[in-house]
C-alpha cells in the first residue's frame, strides 16, 4: 500500500477569478449523483465547459423507479439532473426536463397530457424553440409508442420520458440522446452514466441485515437507517440477486483517462459516491491517470453515513478504489481529502495511507454550514492546476 503523499497545493488567498475562455478549462471529473452538485455545477461552468461528470444509474426511487420496471433499464433521473444543471440553452428546455406530471391525476387526463407534449399543442412543449422542439416532440411520440398499457404516469417526470425514448431508440446505450441534448440545450460538460447496467444496491448493516434498493438507504423515501452500512454491493434486482459481471466500458475508461483532476464530491456517501466505485475498471482507470485525485467531504447531515467520520469516509473511498487493483499494489488512488476546518478531520489515518489534507476556505456565512458552491468551485480549478 503506498505510504507517501503528494505534496498538498496551497489553497490560501482570495478565489480564482473564472477565465476569460472557460471553453479551454480543466477537464475535471466528479463521480458521483445527480442532485448534490447542481448548485457546484451552475458555478462550475463559469470556470471550465470541459467538466466530466460520470453518475449512479442506480437509483430504485421517484420517477426513475417506474421507468425501470416498466422497460429494465438504468435509472435516467440523475443522468437528467446534472444535465440540466450544466445546461446554458433558452429556460423553455430546462423547464420542460424539469416538469413532472401531477400525481394526483386521473390516468386518461394524463395520456392525454403527455399526447399534448408529443404534439406540440401543449404551452411547455409549444415554447420550446426549433429544431430543439421538434427532437422534444419526436421523442414523446416514441415514447408514447413504446409505453406499456397501464403505465403510470403520475408524477413522471417529462425529461426521464424524453431520455428512457432516446435510450430504447438507440439500442439501450444513452450516449446518443445524451449528445443529442448536450448540443441542443448548450449543455457545457459531459454527462454519461458510470455504467448502463439495469442493477441494484443492496446494503449489509452492521445489525446482520440486508436492505434493498437505492431508495430505502437514503433517508428521503424512506425511514433512515437504524444501523451503520458494512458493506454496499450490486444485485440484479429488488429481491437481491448476485448481479451479472458489470464493468465500465471503452468509453468511460478513456474520460478517466483523459481527467486532469479527479473529484469524489459531496453528495449521499453510499448510494452517490460510493456506489460509482463498485463496477470493476473503476479503481484500476484511477489509478492509471497520475492526475490528482481528491475526496470533498459533506459538511451536511448524510442519513446514509450513520457512525462514520469524514476521516472514516476517506479511508472507506480509498479502500473501494483499491478493491479494484492487483493485491498490495502501491498505485495512487486517493491523494487528497480537501477540507475546510468545520469538517474536523483527522490527519493522521490518512497520512498513514499516504492521502494528504489539502486545507481550504469552503465555507462563508451565507452559505453555513454548507459548502460555497463559488469558493469550491475556484478550488478544484486551481488543484485542477489551472491557475
Amino acid at each position: 500500500m503506498r505510504t507517501h503523499a503528494l505534496p498538498a497545493p496551497r489553497l490560501d488567498g482570495p478565489p480564482a477569478d473564472p477565465p476569460a475562455d472557460p471553453g479551454r478549462g480543466p477537464r475535471i471529473l466528479f463521480f458521483s449523483g445527480g442532485t448534490a452538485l447542481r448548485g457546484l455545477s451552475r458555478q462550475l461552468i463559469r470556470h471550465t465547459h470541459n467538466s466530466i461528470h460520470l453518475v449512479t444509474p442506480f437509483d430504485s426511487g421517484g420517477s426513475s423507479a417506474a421507468l425501470r420496471r416498466a422497460f429494465a433499464m438504468p435509472a435516467p433521473g440523475d443522468l437528467r439532473n446534472r444535465l440540466m444543471a450544466l445546461a446554458q440553452g433558452g429556460p423553455e428546455i430546462i423547464e420542460l426536463f424539469a416538469t413532472r406530471l401531477p400525481k394526483g391525476a386521473e390516468p386518461h387526463g394524463l395520456d392525454a397530457e403527455l399526447a399534448e407534449l408529443a404534439t406540440g399543442t401543449h404551452p411547455l412543449a409549444a415554447r420550446v424553440p426549433e429544431p430543439l422542439g421538434g427532437v422534444v416532440r419526436h421523442y414523446l411520440g416514441a415514447f408514447l409508442e413504446r409505453m406499456p398499457r397501464g403505465f403510470d404516469l403520475r408524477g413522471a417526470s417529462i425529461g426521464n420520458l424524453i431520455l428512457t425514448a432516446g435510450y430504447l431508440e438507440a439500442e439501450r446505450r444513452f450516449g446518443p440522446v445524451v449528445f443529442t441534448f448536450t448540443h441542443l440545450a448548450g449543455v457545457r460538460g459531459t454527462v454519461l452514466p458510470t455504467v448502463e447496467a439495469d442493477l441494484h444496491l443492496a446494503a449489509e448493516l452492521a445489525d446482520g441485515s440486508t436492505v434493498v434498493g437505492q431508495h430505502l438507504l437514503t433517508g428521503k423515501e424512506a425511514a433512515p437507517l437504524a444501523a451503520p452500512i458494512r458493506r454496499l454491493r450490486l444485485v440484479a434486482d429488488l429481491d437481491g440477486s448476485p448481479a451479472p459481471p458489470c464493468a465500465i466500458g471503452p468509453t468511460v475508461r478513456r474520460l478517466i483517462a483523459g481527467a486532469g483532476l479527479i473529484v469524489l464530491p459531496m453528495g449521499s456517501f453510499y448510494t452517490s459516491i460510493l456506489a460509482n466505485l463498485l463496477p470493476r475498471g473503476v479503481g484500476r482507470a484511477v489509478a492509471a491517470n497520475p492526475c490528482p485525485k481528491v475526496f470533498v467531504p459533506n459538511l451536511g447531515h448524510d442519513p446514509e453515513a450513520l457512525g462514520l467520520s469524514t476521516t472514516d469516509q476517506a479511508l472507506l473511498l480509498d479502500d473501494a478504489l483499491r478493491a479494484d487493483l492487483p493485491p498490495g499494489s502501491a498505485a495512487r488512488v486517493l491523494d487528497f481529502v480537501l477540507a475546510a476546518p468545520e469538517h474536523g478531520l483527522d490527519p493522521g489515518p490518512l497520512a498513514a495511507r499516504g492521502i494528504g489534507l489539502c486545507p481550504a476556505a469552503l465555507v462563508t456565512p451565507a452559505s453555513a454550514p454548507l459548502l460555497d458552491d463559488r469558493l469550491l468551485a475556484s478550488a478544484l480549478r486551481r488543484l485542477a492546476g489551472a491557475d
